[in-house]
């Protein structure tokens, strides 16, 4: 013989599915607290759901694109370095050629004088290979733009669509045309070419220098904007799905309440049918 259904009054009936109800909300609302999401799967909302995560997807591009733009600035600052510290020679080296031509070795039947002017010719290609090592010395990760290196920086999460190609140029003496000492550095024309070389060596740096510097002028610009822009894609993700703390714990409280009124209410109900009981 079958079992019966227990069969409930309609006032107790009621009372449970209000519990039943609570305990799904409280189940909910705890879930949030412990996570920090209000929605948490496409099922909670898919609107914002999807939209969060296409602002989340976009923010982390970008952050891609800032440590790319933050290695480039890392590459300028390292040519950069190797500019002033190639200047810092050249100036070397035109002090070196201009003590030369205060020997004049062509008039001077003086040994020692042109033994003297030997000896500051020598320091000089000292210094022009000098030159050389700090351009081959100034690159980082693979990329010196004193040897012409070229780098294409992109700023938008699309290829393509936002982007500065910075480029370098040769920064040896061969590039800067600083020629070795002439004839020995017999004659003050030979020395005379050789100050105005470096002359132009330097004016040379000076321009690469001001490129170089916006260059990176441009790049520091974009790099604290695609912070900004990670930030504000983040906090508008976080506005979407993060839960406010304050309102579920509030919302908790409210709902720990009404069960407990609710449990009150199933006992009310279940006496009453007992008074029914007593009747017999």
């Amino acid at each position: 013989m079958a079992m019966q259904d227990v069969v409930l009054t309609s006032g107790m009936r009621q009372n449970l599915f209000s519990l039943q109800n609570t305990s799904k909300l409280m189940d909910r609302t705890a879930s949030r607290l412990s996570s920090g999401f209000k929605v948490q799967s496409a099922l909670d909302d898919p609107i914002a759901y999807f939209a969060a995560q296409g602002h989340t997807q976009r923010a982390g591009d970008l952050a891609q694109r800032k440590d790319e733009m933050g290695e480039a600035i890392q590459a300028i600052k390292a040519s950069n370095n190797g500019i002033e510290a190639i200047e810092d020679l050249i100036a070397s080296a035109k002090s070196t050629a201009q003590s030369a031509m205060a020997i004049d070795a062509t008039t001077n039947t003086s040994a020692q004088d042109y033994k003297d002017r030997s000896a500051l010719l020598a320091q000089f290609e000292i210094l022009r290979s000098q030159i050389d090592e700090l351009a081959q010395d100034s690159g980082y990760k693979g990329i010196n733009f004193l040897e012409s290196s070229t780098l294409v920086v992109e700023f938008s999460e699309s290829s393509g669509d936002s982007s500065l190609e910075v480029i370098g140029f040769n920064g040896t003496t061969t590039g800067l045309s600083v020629d070795s000492g002439a004839n020995v550095w017999v004659s003050n024309a030979d020395v005379t070419a050789a100050i105005a070389d470096l002359d132009t060596a330097r004016s040379t740096l000076r321009t690469r220098s001001k490129e170089m510097s916006n260059a990176l002028s441009s790049i520091t610009t974009r790099e604290a904007f695609t912070q900004k822009m990670i930030d504000t894609l983040e906090e508008g993700a976080a506005n979407l799905v993060n839960a406010d703390m304050n309102e579920e714990s509030a919302g908790m409280l409210m709902l720990q309440t009404r069960q407990q009124l609710g449990t009150s209410s199933l006992s009310m109900a279940s006496q009453a049918a007992q008074a029914v009981l007593r009747l017999f």
